[in-house]
């Protein structure tokens, strides 16, 4: 719906501003982007906070930030540790600058703010962080583990008994762990995280995690279990990426110091050592990448339990660490983040039952049965069915390669003990699967109800919601979202079944579905961290991070490897914190150097390519040196914003440089063409700058053409679905880019949805032959986009971390409303529309501390109501001919568009 012959309206500001008293008090305290944080090794940490208030157009001015040991003085407006003093600044994030943190210790915060009216607002409720070990030299504990060797397939139990004899006032226990762990204390879990610690690149970074474990403590005897697995340290399995031959391999091991306080003031550390006892029992194999294997007849019941008799257990071994780099954990953790029921149960034939869970997820099934002790339960799971009704792995299980039939993919076994009703559920693995089919060797009694999912993954917050008229892109949103989360656990993979791998192409494609969606900072903050491990001196990263090895080789090159270029950039706009910008930045310069030093001409043909095309193949250097040029050019930027003037004006010279080159091989300046005129050729030049100022219009021009022509349907790999909907919607063209989006016919992401998909796909037809993953993110652009175009939301580089909103929606025909929010640092930005007749109405909201900048293409403004726009917190100039540009206050808005 083109509206520039329309008539905008601002009827009023819901709220108002006048006579309205309401207080503003900072809230939503975070230390290093995580609610009062344990265990973090930072000195000098990030300290954000938010603005609750009712009344509209609150702008801070100034801050005070208040740090201290004792939680009375900090609520007091007493700093001891760190007063900031009275610091003039509108923005909400802030880096500790007192005196040095000490390690293990408990530190309280709080933050008031002033507003332009010169009023301070009330102080922040108190926040807490403690820091970890703070230097590797803090460790008290040894390494130990139960064996040297790795082939052996029962996981290590250990256990340590000791006495306290007074009262605990506080408990932290720290664990160090070369594969993964359950930590227990006096036969109870400690935390609800699965799968820690994070996979990295073990022989460079080794994670530990910190719990308060004070109230899983008695006055008197305690012990501690603890349980490990092979995770990605000890891999098992053998697959095509040759993690069983990872150079870091070895039996899973653990440091473990657990210290605490006394009510007298003394203190105690109980460390890992060679007084500890191990011994295996009946979890006889894991593997993440398949399965488990759990023979309840080797229990030991209370084995993780003061009174558990030990007698015939071992001592473990002393062995190395895993590296020289013990880092805290400072990231979300993994979760088991919902809990599915079996929608159907069927029963196949006389001792296989097939359970249906409704939708695709990664995660676990817990089983709940009994039967007679040796009876092997055979749990496999799957995405689809076969003809036959079965479960069907054919298009998961092909980069498996099995030396034998003991460790069948995906497919957990389960030996009863006779024990009365018996559960098992896998503690070291996860899956992608909806299906999941039983088979038992001998009778057993199966219902609906004896079997139960988990959906597994990161526990990123959710920030944002999404609705519209048509249900089919309400539920792609559900989709990619789904296909999103099961595909993070600690770092961005390509799927939860086949692979699991942290494919960088997959990830930089939809970093900004991620963030749009999910406050991820911190997941990928560890990441990039596991691309400066993985990075060989010359610049060169791997096409999979992190990796054994493989992916130096191929598949790896600017399309793919860009990760380190775009992911910190969006971060950046996505949060406003440099922080990511700075760690990565002389990694970042040594990439483009390399790809400078084997490609002077500016062309590079060193990627993958526009992978799995719908029919057209776009040049592989096409796409690369586009890619290069992105490269170069968030380097140069980065460079500007870290005071670099020299690399500044490098890097802005070679970026231009790579332009040119591109233009002048591949643009036909008659034409207005880019090679062949494919689709992802033309849109690719368009989003990412490539297009000569005065051709843009010729360019955008013949890709609508081009899509018109291919009936508005997709006809792009995987790179082109980054910019085919961007190139349409922001050159004029955002009805057609929206036809492309909500097709329901192939190929499209809605003839996904059409026939039955709960998650993102791998490959456009539904019966391809290859990659054919059923839970894949690489397409999920589409989802960032319906934020971006339809929404209207983007962060602004000047001001990033959405300091100032921009808001430019397109009310596209075909759609009579969307809503969109998103949840930022300064908290929710609402953007939505609806028409009412031949009008629109918009109501936008913004939050306090923030800004926004609306762009609306419209013949005149005129103010309905007296002084509106003066007294109401809204500033309007012309932009260009397109229309006007609207300053705006936070507070909420509703506009009607005639």
């Amino acid at each position: 719906m083109s509206i520039k012959s329309f008539v905008v309206f601002c009827f009023l500001i819901l709220g108002g501003f006048a006579g309205i008293s309401a207080s503003v008090k900072p809230v939503n305290l975070k230390t290093e982007h995580l609610v009062n944080p344990l265990g973090i090794d930072n000195p000098n940490p990030r300290l954000t906070w938010q603005l609750s208030t009712e009344k509209p157009g609150i702008l801070p001015t100034f801050y005070q930030v208040f740090v201290g040991t004792d939680a009375e003085e900090v609520a007091n407006e007493t700093g001891k540790t760190w007063y900031s003093g009275i610091v003039k600044s509108d923005k909400q994030l802030v880096i500790y600058g007192g005196e040095k943190l000490v390690p293990f210790t408990k530190y309280y915060w709080t933050v008031k703010v002033q507003t332009e009216n010169g009023e301070w607002s009330e102080l922040s409720e108190v926040a807490t962080f403690e820091t970890g070990m703070m230097d590797q030299r803090n460790w008290k504990g040894s390494w130990i583990t139960d064996t040297y060797d790795y082939h052996l397939k029962p996981a290590p139990y250990f256990r340590k008994t000791f006495e306290t004899g007074k009262k605990v006032v506080s408990a932290r226990a720290y664990i160090a762990v070369a594969g993964l762990y359950e930590l227990y204390i006096n036969g109870q879990k400690a935390g609800n995280h699965r799968l820690d610690p994070m996979y990295t690149r073990f022989d460079r970074r080794t994670l530990y995690v910190t719990y308060d474990v004070t109230d899983l403590l008695r006055n008197d005897k305690n012990a501690i279990g603890v349980l490990l697995g092979n995770g990605w340290y000890n891999h098992q399995s053998t697959a095509v990426w040759y993690f069983d031959k990872a150079p870091w391999r070895a039996r899973p091991r653990f440091c473990f110091d657990l210290k605490l306080k006394y009510e007298d003031g003394s203190e105690q550390t109980i460390s890992s050592g060679d007084d500890w006892k191990t011994a295996t029992g009946p979890l006889v194999f894991n593997s993440i990448y398949t399965a488990e294997h759990y023979d309840a007849r080797l229990e030991q019941p209370g084995w993780n339990l003061p009174d558990f008799d030990d007698s015939n257990w071992k001592k473990p071994l002393l062995t190395n660490a895993p590296s020289q780099n013990i880092a805290a954990q400072a990231l979300v953790p993994i979760r088991h983040v919902e809990e599915l029921k079996a929608v159907d149960m069927k029963q196949l034939n006389v001792n296989t039952w097939l359970f249906d869970f409704g939708r695709n997820i990664a995660g676990v099934s817990k089983i709940k049965v009994s039967g007679a002790a040796g009876t092997t339960l055979r749990l496999k799971h799957a995405e689809r069915l076969g003809k036959d009704g079965f479960a069907d792995q054919s298009n998961i299980n092909v980069h498996y390669r099995p030396t034998d039939d003991t460790d069948p993919f995906q497919t957990d076994i389960f030996i009863l003990s006779g024990k009365g009703v018996e559960e098992f559920m896998p503690l070291f693995n996860y899956k992608g699967f909806q299906y999941v089919e039983v088979t038992a060797d001998k009778p057993v009694e199966m219902k609906k109800e004896s079997m139960t999912a988990y959906f597994m993954h990161s526990d990123v917050p959710p920030v944002s919601n999404l609705q519209s008229s048509n249900p089919v892109i309400d539920k792609m949103w559900k989709a990619s979202n789904a296909s999103y989360l099961s595909n993070l656990f600690g770092y961005p993979t390509d799927c939860p079944q086949r692979e699991k791998n942290g494919w960088t192409g997959d990830a930089q494609i939809n970093i900004e579905t991620g963030l749009y969606n999910f406050d991820a900072i911190t997941v990928y903050e560890k990441w990039l961290a596991d691309h400066r491990d993985e990075q060989l001196p010359n610049g060169i990263l791997p096409a999979i991070i992190p990796t054994s090895g493989w992916g130096y080789h191929w598949a790896n090159g600017p399309d793919w490897t860009s990760t380190i270029a775009i992911i910190p950039w969006n971060i950046y706009l996505f949060y406003g914190d440099k922080k990511i910008l700075e760690d990565n930045y002389d990694n970042l310069k040594r990439y483009v150097d390399h790809i400078t030093s084997i490609s002077p001409d500016g062309i590079t043909d060193w990627g993958l390519g526009d992978w799995v095309p719908v029919k057209s193949k776009t040049p592989k250097e096409f796409t690369s040196s586009i890619y290069y040029f992105v490269d170069a050019q968030i380097l140069a930027k980065t460079a500007a914003l870290l005071n670099k003037p020299a690399d500044a004006e490098t890097y802005f010279k070679l970026a231009e440089k790579i332009k040119n080159a591109i233009n002048k091989k591949y643009l036909n300046t008659e034409t207005g063409i880019y090679g062949s005129g494919y689709q992802t050729e033309l849109s690719a030049a368009l989003k990412w700058g490539i297009v000569p100022e005065n051709m843009v219009a010729k360019v955008a021009g013949n890709l609508k053409k081009r899509v018109e022509a291919d009936n508005a349907h997709l006809d792009v790999g995987l790179l082109g679905t980054k910019t085919i909907l961007n190139a349409l919607s922001e050159n004029g063209y955002a009805d057609l880019a929206y036809k492309v989006a909500s097709q329901e016919s192939y190929p499209s992401w809605g003839w996904w949805i059409v026939n039955g998909a709960t998650t993102f796909y791998e490959n456009w037809p539904l019966d391809a032959k290859s990659d054919i993953s059923m839970n894949h993110i690489m397409f999920g652009e589409v989802n960032a986009w319906f934020f971006k175009a339809l929404g209207g939301i983007f962060p602004d580089e000047e001001q990033p971390g959405f300091k100032n909103v921009i808001l430019k929606p397109n009310f596209v025909s075909g759609l009579n409303h969307f809503s969109a929010s998103h949840y930022g640092p300064y908290g929710m930005i609402v953007s939505d529309w609806k028409r009412t007749g031949k009008a629109v109405e918009y109501k936008v909201e913004i939050p306090a501390g923030s800004t926004a900048t609306l762009y609306l293409e419209a013949s005149e403004i005129k103010e309905k109501g007296k002084s509106l726009f003066e007294n109401k917190g809204i500033s309007v100039s012309k932009d260009g001919e397109k229309g006007f540009e609207l300053k705006l206050k936070p507070g909420q808005y509703l506009f009607g568009i005639q």
